[in-house]
């Protein structure tokens, strides 16, 4: 009961404007292409959805310029737009501070945990599956909040 009144009543800790630490963000294996710089906002949209916004670019100076709108029901939501390594993104909320998901395109499928920490300002990002050429990969993004 308490929790699903948490849920329910409580807020979501994710939604705001976060940097990506470049520094902080570990890859298993060697990226040919890291984002570089990366400012990504997440917005409430009603009680259990989230629009999240990515704008930014690669080392080599692709842009990223993606958006979708998602709620926390485990169903797939298309992101639109450029530089996303995924197509669709599904999500559920445990809590304020922790969100499974699931990120898809081609052979890219990665089954990810995004947990919010140090009083709200760090957002952290696990992702563990297989790449675009289907190789098993995992990375860690680490995120600041602005």
């Amino acid at each position: 009961m308490v929790l699903a009144a948490s849920l329910l009543f409580g807020g979501d800790n994710s939604v705001g404007v976060w940097k990506r630490n470049v520094e902080g963000t570990k890859y298993a294996d060697a990226n040919p292409n890291p984002i570089t710089y990366l400012i990504m906002t997440r917005e409430a949209v009603g009680a259990n959805g989230l629009k999240i916004t990515s704008k930014g670019h690669r080392k080599d100076g692709s842009p990223i310029d993606y958006t979708v709108t998602l709620y926390y029901d485990g169903k797939d939501y298309a992101v639109s737009g450029t530089g996303s390594v995924f197509d669709t993104i599904s999500a559920t909320r445990i809590d304020d501070d922790h969100f499974p998901s699931v990120t898809k395109k081609g052979k890219y499928h990665m089954e990810g945990m995004t947990v919010i920490s140090n009083g709200g300002k760090t957002m952290t990002i696990s992702n563990k599956g297989t790449d675009a050429t289907g190789k098993e990969t995992s990375f860690v993004v680490v995120w600041d909040k602005q």
